[in-house]
């Protein structure tokens, strides 16, 4: 009983810290320093989704990781250095791409307002620029994040909820970080775009409890044409993780999950809990479309406040990559 009591004044106080250093973030934040800044992210990131859609996933991605370690301040955008590896380098985020991207926007940005805008709210609004343009949601992005100094791997790998955590962990997870169970599953339709490596849910497929068995949650015919794909020991095979509709932002992740088609162990853990599921099921259909990208609007304008640093704590990084 103690321990419970002890979790939730943590997580109050977790929540106090947000709510305090989010209130330094406003739409229109450049309005007199960096007016354009806005129109010059849209237009780099357009130019770089018209040659490469399949970025828009692992920017998304990185944007998350990014807000769930120390918060959305650009962490996940630093390089290791030769005593201390970063975010960029952890096992969780190996498969990330992009960086390159987001350091072509910053560059643009730089050119015509230097020193102005941040590492962390650049990485905010490609998320949003490159999920509007797959005909996803699009949500208004108040700004004012600064970018902090500090980038562990270690890190990565305590905050990040991995493929196979149940729905009690992931439920833990994302309360750590002030967000609810419906910004849980919410937040999960973004798998409807991206792909994954095997490795990330073979374990489902071939050796589930030890014994060489399949996970008996996912679909026995899914786990088939699965094992087409994939082999034991696959680390390479990239496998979409909607089929079909991969570069479609909308709602048949929710069809897949309802059908035990999701392909990762957290994606069938959406089924285990009430709230969850029955979200799921409400949105596995084309009526559910309108409500889903609403709702995706509010609960990425939520993870984008996570642990912000505003006013004068940290910098605006002249380079993504590195501290000033």
């Amino acid at each position: 009983m103690a321990f419970s009591k002890q979790v939730v004044v943590f997580l109050v106080l977790v929540g106090l810290f947000n709510l305090c250093n989010a209130q330094g973030l406003k739409l229109g934040f450049y309005k007199k320093t960096c007016p354009s800044v806005e129109a010059i992210v849209k237009k780099e990131t357009s130019s770089i989704m018209a040659v490469a859609p399949t970025l828009a996933a692992p920017i998304l991605r990185m944007h998350f990781h990014d807000c769930f370690v120390r918060g959305c301040e650009a962490s996940i955008l630093l390089n290791s250095t030769t005593n201390n590896p970063a975010e960029k380098d952890s096992f969780p985020n190996l498969s990330l791409r992009g960086y390159g991207s987001i350091d072509r926007v910053k560059s643009a940005v730089e050119k015509k307002c230097p020193g102005v805008v941040s590492c962390a709210d650049i990485l905010a609004l490609v998320a949003r620029d490159a999920v509007q343009l797959l005909n996803g949601a699009s949500w208004p992005v108040p700004l004012g994040r600064r970018d902090g100094n500090v980038s562990n791997s270690t890190e990565a790998l305590f905050n990040l909820p991995p493929p196979f955590f149940n729905i009690t962990q992931l439920k833990a997870s994302f309360a750590s970080k002030g967000l609810n169970t419906k910004d849980l599953v919410v937040l999960s339709g973004g798998h409807t775009i991206g792909t994954s490596h095997c490795s990330s849910f073979t374990n489902r497929l071939y050796n589930f409890t030890g014994v060489g068995d399949s996970d008996p949650s996912l679909d026995s015919n899914y786990v088939a044409r699965l094992k087409t794909r994939c082999s034991a020991t696959d680390t390479t095979t990239l496998v979409e993780m909607d089929p079909g509709s991969f570069k479609t932002f909308d709602t048949e992740y929710y069809t897949l999950v309802a059908k035990r088609r999701g392909l990762f162990t957290s994606d069938a853990a959406l089924l285990a809990d009430s709230e969850t599921r029955a979200y799921v099921n409400s949105h596995a259909t084309p009526q559910g479309s309108k409500d889903f990208l609403k709702d995706f609007a509010k609960s990425m304008v939520k993870m984008g406040k996570i642990g912000v640093l505003t006013g004068s704590q940290g910098e605006i990084r002249k380079t993504c990559g590195f501290v000033n």
